[in-house]
């Protein structure tokens, strides 16, 4: 099935969410991860696309951003979206994370919390440094409003197999968790894994 990704629009407050007549109710795939763990460049290598925008310059995102992927049949689209893609701001860089925290209770975490449609919340962490305190609130927060959740470990491809196991056993270990996808964006290593994850989550 080829999905083809088309941009809604982005949202800085509650009241600017897409509406159902936007999305037909289709179920959302929300990303979050820290401002640098490779969010936008994922979120590319699964649409096979450049939507998402990589910014040079961590933490640039400060909207949620709404993708509608639309199945194609007979070369041409349908018109009630597959799933919905939802770009959540980045957290945890020093220069912004002041700013993007007081910004979280305005519409990141009612977006996370009263969302009806938010079938599946994607946690990126970085395989390559230890983990996060940023990360680990993040879990806790989703394990407390009982959200379904899958944790994913990027840049997988810059650490050997040895490097990659110890350091994702010691992700599990720290944030509660008893699984990690490692995925590479650049190599596309992971990416079939996690995208039949998404599609059970749509289900």
């Amino acid at each position: 099935m080829r999905l083809q990704p088309v941009f809604l629009l982005s949202a800085t407050d509650a009241s600017h969410f897409p509406f159902e007549s936007k999305t037909h109710g289709a179920p959302e795939i929300a990303f979050l991860g820290r401002s640098n763990v490779g969010k936008s460049s994922l979120i590319n290598a699964l649409l096979g696309s450049k939507e998402a925008r990589v910014s040079s310059t961590p933490g640039r995102t400060r909207a949620i951003n709404f993708f509608a992927l639309h199945e194609v049949a007979g070369g041409k689209p349908r018109v009630v979206p597959a799933m919905i893609f939802a770009d959540l701001p980045g957290y945890g860089y020093a220069k912004i994370s002041k700013s993007i925290s007081a910004e979280w209770p305005k519409f990141i975490e009612p977006y996370l919390a009263e969302r009806e449609t938010l079938a599946l919340c994607v946690c990126l962490v970085d395989t390559n440094i230890p983990p996060q305190p940023s990360d680990g609130q993040l879990i806790t927060y989703l394990k407390q409003t009982q959200r379904p959740f899958v944790v994913v470990g990027t840049k997988a491809d810059r650490l050997s197999n040895n490097v990659l196991a110890k350091n994702l056993a010691a992700l599990k270990r720290e944030h509660g968790v008893e699984e990690i996808l490692p995925v590479s964006s650049k190599t596309e290593a992971g990416v079939k894994v996690l995208w039949q994850r998404l599609m059970t989550a749509a289900e």
